[in-house]
């Protein structure tokens, strides 16, 4: 995932929750500097570890309302992640149909057998 792209996703995730200007201002300030030709390449896991970013920056670490909303968000992500891979074990552990070839192959021995 390109890291601008990541960033504008926060953004907006951060302004749904009514997040503090402050909040917004550090946002913008990494979109700047992401926006930059030299960090064009730059690129991310996932929007959970640039939330973790940005709440290890300074200005999060002396703004308890912008750590808060970060970390609102990251639990926020944290939730919908884990939503996201029940879901995945769910579908991984359904029964798959047998086919047709299998089916045959079972009546052929069956019928090996009786004979």
């Amino acid at each position: 995932m390109n890291v601008l792209e990541g960033l504008q996703t926060i953004r907006q995730r951060l302004v749904e929750n009514g997040a503090t200007p402050e909040t917004l201002v550090l946002v913008d300030t990494i979109m700047k500097r992401a926006a930059l030709p030299a960090a064009a390449a730059a690129s991310t896991q996932s929007l959970l570890q640039l939330v973790r970013m940005l709440a290890r920056s300074p200005v999060a670490s002396n703004n308890m309302a912008v750590y808060n909303d970060l970390l609102r968000l990251e639990e926020e992500l944290q939730t919908s992640a884990a939503q996201y891979h029940e879901r995945m074990q769910a579908e991984e552990s359904k029964p798959i149909p047998k086919t047709k070839k299998y089916y045959k192959e079972l009546k052929e021995r069956e019928e090996r057998k009786r004979a």
